[in-house]
């Protein structure tokens, strides 16, 4: 089947088959919404055909009275027909279809029968089809609304692609973008995405000349390494911005500490932003990061610095209090600029970033130009007033060259009237215009982080062999074995048969030590009382032996210092396939979800850079004089245990909880290794 959208998105002609002279039926609404579309049209009715008033009995029919190809037909005709609908478009010649009716698969076993009929045709004839169950798409350059939503027509052609799950939201973000002074290029609701789904849209935007930016929303993910695939292909040439619905996901995965935190939102986010994507948290920070990145990205760049020049002190504060809530680096101007700055402003301005210039005066274009082109300034962020006998704001930005040799985002206050005019004009210039300080830090959020992921090295991982997992159940001892085998520390044990061995080894080893049960099939020791801590003397050592009870092995190690606990796991996903997750550990960490989460396999760059995303990750800093995590370590462990999962098929899931970080480094306290099942074995 081909790839290729152009029929679907790009037609030549289009044709409604169900069209209706009833107002209120949908095929009423689609003919009217598509009237306006300059390429060949026609209508099919099988029941009302009327050729005098150019309704046809069928596709064919109506092809032989249409000057022009129909590439495209919409079917606004009801599930149970849909399947014979399309299979008359197809013989005659339709490359693309729209089905814009419910009652598929998501109406039980009935609505499955007529979606696998229509999966019969498309696999059949090669027919690319959207929907079903979708209110359509739209794309404005070509005056081509395939959408019951008349006010979708009056969209403002742009460069803005959204590619949503539901076609409400398709609408919706569409319309909030517009609001914010963008334009669209391509709108479109996947729908139950029966054939073309999100990452096939995406391959055609990577090669789209009109769109520079796409708006990304995502529900459901059919097929996890084909999404990642188009996101990370897409997001080389042009920026992806991502909102993932399903926060309250709670997952079904929790056997373990790792199923229990890697639920599917915050697999798919990591994902996503590990293939390139910008993940936000809503719609309008969605709006706002689009507006930016539509029309300005910065060069690649592991921590850009950001300068703020701005017109009211307070706003401006704003401003870099979130700023420097995100991380944003805001670097104090050198020497020279704060010079020149000071033969511009008043003296008693604060000059070393942000830069407050008070009331703006004549000078403000300088004042903007000197300050952008400070050599530790990557992005300039600007806010002011629209005021009478003061500055022209839209004016001074593009007399300072500001724009996308030289980055900026600006926020012009004021009457609406006043604003609008002012942000086409400077939007007109490629500079993007936000309405407020939230506003412009979530698009100076989206900007940097857009340059960080671009500038981290994703080289591929490691040729070097990964380390496969033994066979078979494997208890904590063979487990801790195969971790030193990937030069993972753990400490010094001996595994025991009997309580003789247990003894032997607690004079071997010296107090104190943990005592532990050792069976693969126990995964949670603690719960059953198999793990007794600090033992010293024989005493103590029979009273733990009594505690796990007859019929055991026992695992006697050594104890290790103190430091900070980690947890570090590897598993398959059902839909991503292999992913790595770390945290700190503790039920703190679980309860608050402080995770970080990556595709594996993975580089030791990109494993190396996982603690960045947690909140806590000052305690892995030396925090109050205890231990700092060697960052090239780290990520030597992240990268080999993703590369064994990876590299081996009878493994679920690895653990290691905790993963101690002390003053000598990394040491396994607890390793769980989980063999596949055909409970698990989902990727």
């Amino acid at each position: 089947m081909t790839m290729n959208l152009t029929p679907l998105f790009a037609p030549e002609g289009v044709v409604v088959i169900g069209a209706s002279r009833q107002s209120g039926k949908l095929g009423a609404a689609m003919a009217r919404c598509l009237a306006p579309f300059p390429g060949s049209r026609a209508l099919v009715n099988a029941r009302r055909p009327d050729p005098g008033e150019g309704v046809y009995a069928s596709v064919a029919e109506a092809a032989a009275h249409t000057d022009g190809r129909l590439d495209l037909a919409v079917l606004c005709v009801p599930a149970a027909g849909s399947a014979d609908a399309l299979a008359d478009a197809a013989a005659a010649g339709c490359r693309a279809a729209l089905v814009c009716a419910g009652g598929f698969g998501e109406a039980g076993p009935e609505g499955e029968a007529y979606a696998e009929a229509l999966r019969h045709v498309v696999q059949e004839t090669g027919i690319r089809l959207l929907g079903p169950n979708t209110s359509g798409f739209f794309a404005p350059h070509r005056r081509l609304t395939a959408s019951f939503v008349p006010a979708a027509g009056l969209l403002p052609a742009g460069d803005i692609a959204v590619v949503a799950a539901s076609g409400g939201v398709n609408h919706a973000l569409s319309f909030d973008l517009a609001a914010a002074g963008n334009g669209i290029s391509l709108g479109v609701g996947i729908g139950a995405g029966l054939d073309v789904t999100a990452a096939d849209i995406l391959d055609h935007l990577a090669g789209d000349a009109l769109t520079t930016a796409v708006a990304l929303h995502v529900e459901t993910v059919p097929d996890g390494p084909r999404l990642v695939a188009a996101v990370r292909e897409a997001a080389r040439v042009k920026p992806v911005v991502a909102l993932v619905v399903g926060r309250s996901d709670v997952g079904d995965f929790a056997r373990s500490h790792t199923g229990a935190l890697a639920t599917s939102w915050r697999t798919t986010r990591s994902a996503l932003r590990q293939a390139g994507a910008v993940v936000v948290d809503d719609e309008r920070e969605l709006v706002d990061a689009l507006t930016a990145l539509s029309r300005i990205r910065l060069t690649p760049h592991p921590d850009p610095g950001l300068g703020i020049v701005t017109a009211q002190a307070g706003p401006g504060l704003l401003l870099a209090d979130r700023a420097g809530t995100d991380g944003i680096r805001m670097p104090e101007l050198a020497a020279p600029t704060r010079r020149a700055l000071a033969g511009l402003l008043p003296p008693l301005t604060y000059q070393r970033n942000p830069v407050d210039t008070g009331r703006p005066a004549e000078t403000f274009a300088r004042v903007l130009d000197t300050t952008a082109a400070d050599p530790a300034v990557d992005l300039l962020a600007v806010y002011a007033l629209t005021e009478p006998d003061s500055v022209d704001v839209a004016s001074a930005v593009q007399d300072a060259g500001l724009g996308a040799g030289s980055p900026a985002v600006v926020v012009v206050g004021g009457l609406p009237e006043d604003v609008a005019e002012q942000r086409a004009r400077l939007h007109k210039s490629g500079v993007p215009a936000l309405t407020g300080p939230a506003s412009a830090a979530a698009a100076v959020r989206a900007l940097v982080t857009d340059a960080r992921q671009r500038a981290l090295r994703t080289d591929e991982p490691s040729p070097q062999a990964p380390v496969t997992v033994p066979p078979g159940p494997l208890d904590e001892d063979a487990a801790k074995t195969f971790l030193a085998g990937l030069g993972i520390s753990t400490p010094h044990r001996v595994a025991c048969d009997s309580r003789t061995d247990a003894h032997y080894a607690l004079r071997l080893l010296g107090g104190p030590v943990a005592v532990k049960v050792l069976d693969a099939a126990i995964l949670h020791k603690t719960e059953i009382g198999g793990v007794h801590l600090g033992v010293r003397t024989p005493e103590e050592l029979d009273a733990a032996l009594d505690a796990i009870g007859p019929g055991h092995r026992y695992l006697v190690e050594a104890m290790a210092p103190a430091g900070v606990d980690l947890v570090l796991g590897v598993r398959r996903d059902p839909v991503f396939g292999p992913v790595v997750l770390a945290g700190l550990g503790g039920t703190a960490a679980e309860a608050l979800a402080d995770v970080a989460i990556r595709l594996a396999p993975l580089s030791v760059t990109e494993a190396a850079a996982m603690p960045d995303d947690l909140a806590a990750r000052a305690l892995l800093a030396g925090w109050r004089g205890g231990p700092t995590l060697d960052r090239s370590e780290f990520g030597r462990v992240v990268a080999a245990l993703a590369a064994s999962l990876a590299a081996s098929p009878g493994t679920a899931e690895i653990e290691i909880n905790p993963l101690r970080l002390t003053a000598d480094g990394l040491v396994a306290l607890d390793a769980v290794i989980v063999p596949t099942t055909k409970e698990t074995d989902h990727a």
